[in-house]
């Protein structure tokens, strides 16, 4: 065991307040790209029923003035199709003709991939997310090196490294997908998390009980992290879903348009079919966390499983998720009801990472609190 350096400590905690300063900027600037694009995409509209009404006037004139039968001819449908409110949720990068092109690709289409525009607040927002995770790296590095050890023995440095790694995550995601939607939602998270880890979890830095100093705390912990990283990017995407899904029926059903801001995310079967496709492997990974830990429970306490609260909300949590994998695979149950069981299933991620850990007695309570 390496020996304790308060000084990493102190400069660890001084990177976590840098990194929550920088991502609170990227935070101000993700909405601010939201609140743009959504201005920009209102006067698009408004354009584009000026023009359609134009049209229909135009219209109307040649019916008067050359007769019915021409007139018919002149208002077919080959006439340009505006991309409304409704066509942009379901294909949000489509062209539309005159002056809706203007606002075509705003972000990503179905299958969320970039655009060609230049959002100069998105990119804005990205390089500050990415300077925030490169300050979170350092504090959490430091912080390992202070405590001379991997940085997530107790609460504190669990929601810390959770933090950065689902930043970290959200900006390798970003590499291949235009997720950018997400940026608000993910960053808020993190901004939260850091938060109370430092207010209701801080813990100075120490050496770890005598349970956890096994080299199962890198692989198990590791692990859960990173499928915990996962599970909060399908939670903003289920979220979000439902929203969109809510927004998509009212359109179609021919109401007023009141989350503007909305038609910069892909459609709600987009957004599902990549949740599913994240929680798949965020379930692989906590089926490995779940079978690590019992190895290391064997190792440390002699038996594999005991009914620990904190192994029974692991497994309770294995089990949500693959419910909600063999229900959506299987059982067809998609749209909403997929997103609300994938939101429970986070819901029961939290509950563990915090209720239990702070308020449940047993051999997990590693809280440090």
């Amino acid at each position: 065991m390496f020996p304790i350096n308060e000084t990493m400590g102190q400069y660890s905690e001084l990177f976590m307040l840098l990194a929550a300063g920088t991502y609170t900027v990227a935070f101000i600037a993700f909405a601010w790209d939201l609140a743009k694009s959504s201005k920009m995409l209102r006067a698009v509209d408004q354009k584009a029923a000026e023009l359609s009404a134009a049209e229909r006037s135009t219209a109307e004139s040649a019916r008067v003035a050359v007769g019915a039968g021409v007139g018919a001819a002149s208002g077919s449908s080959d006439a340009p199709r505006l991309a409304g409110p409704a066509d942009r949720a379901e294909r949000p990068t489509s062209s539309a003709a005159g002056s809706a092109a203007d606002g075509a690709g705003l972000t990503a289409d179905g299958g969320m991939r970039y655009g060609s525009e230049r959002r100069v607040p998105a990119r804005v927002a990205v390089a500050l997310a990415v300077l925030g995770a490169a300050i979170h790296a350092a504090g959490v590095i430091t912080r390992g090196f202070g405590a001379g050890r991997v940085p997530w023995g107790n609460m504190y440095e669990f929601l810390t490294t959770g933090a950065f790694v689902a930043v970290a995550v959200f900006l390798l995601v970003l590499i291949r997908r235009d997720l950018r939607f997400l940026g608000t939602f993910v960053i808020g998270l993190a901004i939260i998390m850091l938060v109370a880890a430092s207010v209701a979890f801080w813990t100075p830095v120490g050496h770890l009980v005598p349970a956890l100093q096994s080299y199962w705390l890198l692989i198990h912990v590791s692990i859960a992290v990173l499928s915990s990283a996962l599970f909060t990017l399908t939670f903003a995407m289920s979220a979000l879903q439902l929203v969109q899904s809510h927004r998509q029926k009212t359109v179609a059903a021919g109401g007023k348009d009141k989350l503007g801001f909305m038609r910069l995310v892909p459609n709600a079967l987009s957004l599902e079919n990549l949740s599913y496709r994240i929680n798949a492997i965020a379930f692989v990974g906590w089926t490995f966390t779940l079978m690590f830990g019992a190895i290391w429970a064997e190792k440390a306490w002699g038996r594999f499983w005991g009914w620990d609260t904190k192994e029974v909300w692991t497994f309770v949590i294995w089990v949500v998720y693959a419910g909600y994998l063999h229900a959506r695979a299987t059982r067809g149950w998609t749209g909403t009801r997929a997103a609300w069981l994938s939101i429970v299933g986070y819901l029961c991620v939290v509950f563990n990472f915090t209720i239990v850990n702070q308020f449940f007695n047993g051999l997990h309570s590693y809280s440090g609190l």
